[in-house]
Formats: C-alpha cells, sequence, structure tokens
C-alpha cells in the first residue's frame, strides 16, 4: 500500500505544471473530447510507466543494494532539483493534426514522457519498491490524477494554481524520499 501511495503522490506532485499537463491543454482545446484524450492518457502512461517500471526492478538485480541506496538517493535528489525547473509544450502539432483525440494523446503522452521527470521518478521508485504493480498503478493515478482536471477545466485552471508553490513542495517530496533512502527506512 505503501509503494501505491507514495507512486500516486509523488507522480501527482511532478506532474503539476508539467509539459504533459501543457500538452493535456492543449489536447483538450484542440479536439473537445475529453474522454478519448483521458482514455489515450491512460494507456501511453501505463505503457511508458510499466516499462520504467520494469527498467527499476531489473536494476535492483544488476546493482548491489548498498550502491543501488545511494544510486537511488541521488535519484531522488537530482529529481527534487529538477522539479523545480518548469516546463514548456514541446510542441507535438504533426501528432496532432495526423489523428484523432484518442491516438493523438496515446502517441503524443507516450513520447513526451520519455526520459520526463515522472518516467524517472517511476524508474526509482520501482527500484525501492518491490511491488511493481503497486508502483506503476500509483504512478499511473498520479499521472491521471494531475492531467484528468486540466482535460475538463482547461483554461479554467490556468494562470490560478501557484506553481512555484507546487514545484516546491514536489522538491520537497522527492528529497524526502531521497533521505529516507539513505537512511534506509
Amino acid at each position: 500500500m505503501e509503494a501505491l501511495l507514495t507512486s500516486t503522490a509523488i507522480v501527482f506532485l511532478a506532474e503539476i505544471g508539467d509539459k504533459t499537463q501543457l500538452l493535456s491543454l492543449v489536447l483538450a482545446a484542440r479536439y473537445r473530447a475529453p474522454w478519448p484524450i483521458i482514455a489515450g492518457i491512460l494507456f501511453a502512461t501505463l505503457a511508458n510507466h510499466a516499462l520504467a517500471g520494469w527498467l527499476g526492478q531489473w536494476l535492483t538485480h544488476l546493482v548491489p543494494e548498498s550502491t543501488m541506496r545511494w544510486i537511488l538517493a541521488l535519484s531522488f535528489f537530482a529529481m527534487a532539483a529538477w522539479v523545480m525547473i518548469p516546463d514548456r509544450d514541446d510542441g507535438e502539432d504533426a501528432v496532432r493534426e495526423r489523428f484523432g483525440p484518442f491516438l493523438a494523446t496515446l502517441v503524443s503522452f507516450f513520447l513526451v514522457e520519455i526520459g520526463d521527470k515522472t518516467q524517472i521518478a517511476t524508474v526509482a521508485l520501482a527500484a525501492r519498491y518491490p511491488d511493481l504493480a503497486a508502483v506503476v498503478a500509483g504512478t499511473t493515478a498520479g499521472m491521471l490524477a494531475a492531467n484528468i482536471p486540466v482535460v475538463f477545466a482547461g483554461n479554467l485552471f490556468a494562470g490560478r494554481v501557484p506553481m512555484k508553490l507546487v514545484h516546491a513542495v514536489a522538491a520537497l517530496g522527492f528529497a524526502a524520499m531521497g533521505v529516507l533512502v539513505l537512511l534506509g527506512v
């Protein structure tokens, strides 16, 4: 249960103000079809985070536990710093023009998540917690919790969320995970 809740909270906080939220906003404004967009987010995130989680689990078998502890702690500290850098829309216009809302969302989200904070967080969380399914379910739930309101509310939320505060809280969460890993908790 800890893996599920921690994964959900960390990804939810890291996702606020992330480029995928901007992508959600653009897709919602363009297609005005929330359910296909949400389905695309779900399937893209499941695929992307399952691969990232598998990589995290695989690394735990490859790297000695003492070394993994330091790698994980440094990863969480790096994520704490990275989350303080705001994202911008990297533009997936070609994909959006070619496909409908579901496929445009599926392809765009999967590609935009490659190497993103939440994907790297998923690798680290899967290396930290042995329950891969709970980590992937949690990171996916966090992604959906952060993006579904954007899909439905669109511009209503834009400019009203104190992004610096949200990023600071997410950074503190990542830093706390790094400290917990170093303490062996």
